[in-house]
């Protein structure tokens, strides 16, 4: 992996990295919330089933990436595309999981027809009045966008003291930390000690300058989010599982419905983290069929 701080037109920094041969095809990866660039080392099967050059940044205000108060979900697209200008790099494929899965959508919809495709790994759905947003979530996530709707300095105490505890984790006390979130089989793959490490090495990072990376990107998910998920042409491929308590399966069963263009990988056992990692196979057939 090679990482790199990159100037942006408007004066901010943005933290990039690389994985991959450059002669792939590039696959632009959005990670969750939080969390950091670091976190796409937890795809890098993906190389070892297809030829990829796979580029992703710190969302702004995470790690070393400058802060960009009252950012929309749409405002990642121009850093998207600084980012692949940087690299040269022109078609390409979006991964975006969690929190990542709406920053892949926007860039369908506003970035098309250079993005060719995208996958979302249990997605956030846009909020919306024909379901329950926070139906099915774990008590910790629960508790958090409850704040989150209402917004002000309640909410705004709670997350920071949430980003001091996140910017502690470590492998050791990652599961504790994750709390109700976790199913068990999810817990299952954060038993092997090098994921996890991963995974608590991504988190801690993204709180580098402080937990308002995490503000930014909770209520960019709560406000209008800059275009239309219905209007997008893109296919988009969606992963998600019955047994996820981050982002319950209504999210993605919401997206299912109103995009136009998708194909659904539902899947009955899964959890949030399972839902990658045990699929590698299934995201890489959707990938490649952005360039064929």
């Amino acid at each position: 992996m090679h990482e790199q701080i990159i100037d942006l037109v408007d004066g901010r920094k943005l933290e990039v990295a690389t994985m991959g041969d450059p002669s792939g095809h590039t696959v632009l990866f959005h990670h969750g919330t939080p969390g950091s660039y670091k976190t796409f080392r937890l795809f890098e099967p993906l190389l070892e089933r297809g030829n990829y050059f796979l580029v992703t940044s710190s969302r702004a205000g995470y790690g070393a990436s400058t802060r960009l108060e009252g950012r929309t979900v749409a405002s990642v697209v121009d850093d998207a595309r600084a980012t692949l200008r940087h690299f040269r790099r022109d078609a390409y494929a979006v991964v975006g999981w969690s929190g990542g899965g709406p920053h892949a959508l926007a860039c369908a919809a506003l970035d098309a027809p250079r993005c060719r495709r995208a996958v979302a790994l249990a997605s956030v759905a846009p909020p919306s009045n024909d379901f329950d947003w926070t139906e099915g979530m774990g008590p910790e996530n629960l508790e958090e966008f409850t704040l989150a709707a209402k917004g002000g300095t309640l909410y705004e105490e709670y997350l920071a003291a949430a980003g001091a505890v996140m910017a502690d984790m470590t492998k050791d006390n990652a599961i504790e930390l994750m709390g109700g979130l976790l199913p068990e089989v999810d817990r299952k793959v954060l038993a092997d000690d090098e994921v996890r490490a991963l995974f608590a090495d991504a988190m801690s990072y993204g709180f580098a300058k402080g937990w308002r990376g995490y503000y930014d990107d909770n209520r960019a998910f709560l406000l209008p989010w800059g275009f239309d998920v219905t209007a997008i042409e893109v296919p988009v491929a969606l992963f998600y599982g019955d047994a996820d308590l981050s982002v319950p399966p209504n999210h993605g069963a919401w997206l299912a419905r109103h995009l136009r263009r998708a194909s659904r990988h539902r899947i009955e056992d899964e959890g949030h983290f399972s839902i990658f990692a045990r699929h590698f196979n299934e995201i890489a057939t959707e990938l490649a069929a952005a360039f064929t």
